[in-house]
């Protein structure tokens, strides 16, 4: 800045006053313990609205060997045989083996979610059986869960217990509904097979 231009900014600023500094508040000894931060969190994630309405409560673990069977009406048998078979390749997995079921519970709502918006038709979800007598019961009430929690997705049209290879009654099959996106393929597919007649 040359001589003329820092006496034009001293002329401007002249009556400017400097701003008042409000008191420093000091935060030592308002630490919050681990406990009470985690309140705080649990609070604050239910007020964003949890939109996630799968319940853990109330739900009964199952036996190991239990297989776990669904079809919504409107499913070809066919297809649901198919399923049952294991004659869907998996596009995604979800392993929920030894999680608690809170955190089973989020995860596989946005595992669903997430395969819908993909345009997965045909999916895996592991929950493990509980044979270990460490884990048994834990494992157990996530089969029970995860049997109930599928029912609850719209976009679930069945599910079954997996083929041993795929690791038996402690995993599930899962067939998803079609997105509109490929309902108008099989459309287009179907028109121009049609049209050779």
């Amino acid at each position: 800045m040359n001589e003329d231009e820092e006496f034009l900014f001293q002329q401007e600023m002249a009556d400017v006053e400097p701003l008042q500094r409000a008191e420093r508040v000091s935060l030592q000894g308002q630490r919050v313990s681990a406990e009470t931060a985690r309140q705080r969190r649990a609070v604050a994630v239910a007020e964003a609205g949890d939109k996630n309405p799968l319940s853990g409560e109330g739900i009964a673990g199952l036996d190991p060997w239990y297989v776990l069977s669904f079809k919504r009406p409107g499913v070809q048998n066919g297809v649901f045989r198919k399923l049952k078979q294991g004659r869907y390749s998996a596009e995604a997995r979800l392993n929920l083996h030894r999680m608690s079921v809170h955190r089973a519970r989020k995860e596989l709502f946005e595992f669903v979610h997430q395969a819908e918006e993909f345009g997965m038709r045909s999916v895996q979800v592991i929950h493990g059986k509980g044979e270990n007598s460490g884990e048994q019961e834990q494992a157990s009430i996530i089969k029970g869960c995860v049997n109930q929690w599928l029912q609850q997705f719209e976009q679930v049209q069945a599910f079954h217990s997996a083929k041993p290879q795929h690791g038996g009654t402690g995993a599930v099959y899962v067939l998803l509904r079609k997105s509109e996106q490929q309902k108008q393929l099989n459309r287009e597919r179907f028109n121009k097979n049609s049209g050779r007649d």
